[in-house]
């Protein structure tokens, strides 16, 4: 699974934040998908690698702007997990 950590600009609010799910579960297939309007990230979560393009033009088409995009691995945090 692969994590990519977009960090948005223009997110206000938490009607922003949903905005943002939406139109990236609807750009690109996920697993999951968290934004944050105080962190000013959204977190997608995939179970493949994505067209990083794809997903930028997308969020960048309802008004907010991709400032950054990093991507690795997903590394599930559970609560006996260690490092």
């Amino acid at each position: 699974m692969m994590q990519y950590t977009l960090k948005v600009d223009g997110m206000q609010c938490g009607m922003c934040e949903a905005h943002i799910n939406d139109t990236v579960r609807k750009a690109v297939p996920v697993k999951k998908v968290h934004s944050s309007h105080t962190k000013k990230q959204t977190v997608v979560i995939t179970e493949e690698a994505i067209d990083e393009q794809a997903l930028r033009e997308a969020i960048d088409r309802t008004g907010y702007t991709v400032l950054s995009v990093e991507s690795g691995p997903y590394v599930k945090k559970g609560l006996f997990s260690r490092k």
